[in-house]
């Protein structure tokens, strides 16, 4: 799953993209994906132009000439796909080395009056377009917690107080801090030095500090490095992300440490593949 230095390097390379380029044609191939009737949802897109593009955690927010909002979230096996005649641009899950799009996976194709066209290909139909107004938009934006990079110390704290629940499972819940998915909550852990199973309530003011840090240092450092690949997963420039030769425990199972040498433990925990170095972490 693309998770947000993935939805960010994709935000940022479309943008330059199809802001300012009017709509002139929806095809819905999926109508499940989509969060409205197709009659208003093609009515409310056809001839109007994007104005920005935003994202708060792994939701990507199109604001649209009309003063309406699209969100697309790419979910587990979301893509989206740019085409014209110059350039092939896609970014989300995992993508073919020899793609032949549209296909059969293509649930949305979004065609600019340039010609170039956006497409939404959805393997497992998790993904989902959905448009809101500005008031809906707030209400949604309310269940998302702040990112690392917003994040003072002193929210931090006052987050944390009376969770009773482990440490992975609280850092994977959006309404407490937006954006983190497994590949990135195992690495923040990793680098504190904090055990995935460890209770929030148990975490001391030292170790608080440290895992804080930790998780601003992942994510600047994945963001710049255009995010993870692994299942072949390519950003909007059609480029695999190359975080992946710094990950210290993420799917390194059975392999030795980095800095330890001790193997690598993968264990299920708040329901996902949980990686960590029994060594290193306590």
């Amino acid at each position: 799953m693309p998770e947000l230095p993935e939805v960010e390097t994709i935000r940022r390379d479309l943008l330059g993209r199809i802001v300012g380029k009017k709509i002139k044609k929806i095809e819905i191939k999926d109508q499940k994906l989509i969060r409205s009737r197709a009659s208003v949802f093609v009515k409310s897109l056809v001839d109007k132009k994007f104005v920005e593009i935003e994202r708060i955690g792994k939701l990507l927010i199109f604001s649209i000439s009309n003063n309406l909002y699209l969100l697309i979230h790419l979910k587990m096996t979301g893509q989206l796909i740019y085409l014209n005649k110059k350039e092939i641009i896609a970014g989300g899950h995992s993508l073919s080395e020899s793609p032949n799009w549209p296909n059969k996976y293509t649930r949305i194709i979004l065609e600019f009056s340039d010609g170039a066209r956006l497409l939404f290909n959805d393997l497992r139909r998790f993904g989902y377009w959905q448009l809101v107004n500005l008031e809906e938009l707030e209400k949604i934006k309310k269940n998302y917690g702040p990112e690392p990079a917003n994040l003072l110390f002193s929210h931090w704290q006052e987050i944390l107080k009376n969770k009773k629940t482990n440490i992975k499972a609280f850092l994977l819940n959006q309404k407490h801090i937006s954006g983190l998915g497994n590949i990135y909550v195992d690495e923040s852990l990793f680098l504190a030095g904090i055990r995935p199973t460890r209770l929030v309530s148990s975490l001391n003011l030292v170790e608080q500090k440290k895992l804080y840090l930790s998780m601003k240092k992942v994510i600047d450092k994945a963001i710049k490095y255009r995010g993870t690949t692994f299942r072949n997963y390519m950003d909007s420039e059609g480029k695999k992300g190359n975080f992946s030769s710094f990950l210290k425990v993420y799917g390194r199972s059975g392999e030795k440490c980095r800095v330890c040498q001790t193997r690598i433990v993968k264990i299920k925990l708040a329901g996902r593949g949980t990686h960590y170095c029994p060594l290193c972490q306590s």
